[in-house]
């Protein structure tokens, strides 16, 4: 567990982070794969802290239908923004997708952290505001009509010029359940997509071959 890759911690030292950590941590909770962690609509009392395992988060809409929003890996905090919001409550259901475990710091200690420290004030806006442009860019996805658009942002958002592979985490089953499609759907438009030289696929990693045809998709 290395708490430095943790957004809310960038640029403090061991020393501090410990510090903070045995001042604010109340608790160590661990779940087990397919447990709730926390459910759609929950107020939030404290922050929750991912240290070991991997959780999935999704929402389920008016009309009942239930949307992925994402996979979350350790070190990361759990709706972080909300924490402070007027509507504190949790946004998305977050469930755990093997054995994971969980830093629980009261919200009234880590504010008071917060004012403390100026760098963990500063990471924790910056964290914020970061997740604000990942919600942006999954509206943007939910507006293109096509599988081929949605996947061809999907893989630019992974990828970089400078890197273009990236490894799935996700099978292709929760893939499809991400884009709110039937996997048959899926799987033949990735082969698509391969046929057509826009990306390969070998295992788990997925490469482009061809970053203008799919930024000319979306």
């Amino acid at each position: 567990m290395e708490l430095f890759a943790c957004p809310l911690f960038y640029d403090l030292t061991k020393n501090e982070i410990d510090e903070i950590l045995s001042r604010s941590v109340n608790e160590v909770v661990t779940f087990e794969k397919g447990q709730h962690v926390v459910r759609q609509g929950d107020i939030i009392h404290s922050l929750y802290i991912l240290v070991e395992g991997l959780v999935r988060t999704e929402m389920v809409t008016k009309d009942g239908n239930v949307v992925e929003i994402e996979f979350i890996e350790p070190v990361r905090p759990l709706a972080p923004a909300f924490l402070v919001a007027t509507e504190n409550r949790y946004p998305v259901d977050v469930i755990s997708m093997q054995k994971s475990e969980f830093y629980i710091i009261p919200k009234t200690l880590w504010l008071k952290e917060m004012m403390n420290n100026e760098q963990l004030l500063t990471n924790f806006m910056e964290l914020n505001s970061n997740m604000t442009v990942f919600l942006s860019k999954k509206v943007q996805m939910m507006s293109i009509k096509s599988l081929k658009g949605k996947l061809s942002l999907y893989i630019l958002e992974n990828t970089t010029p400078q890197n273009n592979t990236f490894i799935l985490r996700r099978t292709q089953s929760q893939l499809a359940e991400y884009f709110g499609v039937q996997r048959p759907s899926l799987a033949r438009t990735l082969g698509d997509m391969i046929r057509e030289e826009l990306i390969s696929i070998y295992k788990r990693e997925v490469k482009v071959l061809d970053r203008g045809k799919l930024e000319s998709m979306i």
